[in-house]
């Protein structure tokens, strides 16, 4: 089976109807900085929950105020609302596509940590890079689910669709792929994100269980330019064709 590595989003849709579920790797193992993240969100210091939130006004923080172990929850792959979750374009999936996203995608949250797509979550705030608390929260998952992930992933491909951050919260330790973007020979930064969300929109709607049907996958817009393997990481870079 083939796992995908993605990234969340710093906005998210709120509401939500789905059903409390145990998350990926447990939901003990996020207790502590759950906790602590709820006694920040619902203490009143407004000053500390813009900083946590990353917000300048906290009017913008209302609607991440609540209690996240009994608020209204969405799966993990429809609560992000970003850029590469707009090209995923998710809800416009086949049924056995969403199927598939939910299942085999693994999302870094700043505040759950690893999740999989089809895992339900609360609407949340951590603007990327801040502590929560005591807890600084690339270092808490790294250390509590990086053996839990090897022994999931162990008899997995793996496609790592990750921006960089996220790096952080997980090392692979096995062979793994990741991409690359061109356009008129230049790395993409800007559309990155987009052409991340339309890749996952292409294994998913074609059923992607291996490397090698990944390999061989055509997907509209891109061309493969080159392949590099260095050490455990096989990277393919593609030229754009369609910017």
């Amino acid at each position: 089976m083939l796992k995908i590595l993605f990234s969340p989003a710093e906005s998210k849709k709120t509401g939500g109807k789905e059903s409390k579920k145990e998350l990926l790797g447990s939901n003990s193992a996020r207790e502590e900085i759950l906790n602590e993240y709820n006694k920040i969100v619902n203490s009143g210091e407004e000053e500390i929950i813009k900083e946590l939130f990353g917000f300048k006004k906290f009017s913008d923080c209302k609607p991440y105020i609540c209690d996240i172990f009994n608020s209204s929850l969405m799966y993990a792959i429809e609560r992000y609302d970003g850029v590469a979750y707009d090209y995923l374009d998710f809800n416009s999936l086949e049924s056995k596509a969403k199927e598939y996203v939910k299942s085999n995608t693994i999302i870094f949250s700043n505040l759950y940590g690893p999740l999989l797509g089809g895992d339900t979550i609360a609407n949340y705030k951590v603007k990327q890079g801040n502590d929560i608390g005591g807890f600084v929260p690339d270092k808490f998952y790294r250390e509590r689910f990086s053996y839990q992930l090897d022994l999931y992933l162990a008899n997995c491909d793996v496609l790592d669709l990750r921006a960089g951050y996220y790096d952080k919260f997980y090392e692979i330790k096995k062979p793994y792929t990741t991409l690359k973007f061109l356009k008129d020979g230049k790395t993409v930064s800007h559309w990155v994100k987009a052409y991340r969300g339309l890749v996952l929109r292409a294994v998913a709607q074609n059923n992607i269980n291996s490397r090698e049907e990944f390999m061989a996958l055509e997907i509209e817009g891109l061309s493969v330019a080159e392949i590099k393997v260095i050490k455990n990481r096989t990277e393919i870079v593609y030229n754009i064709t369609n910017l």
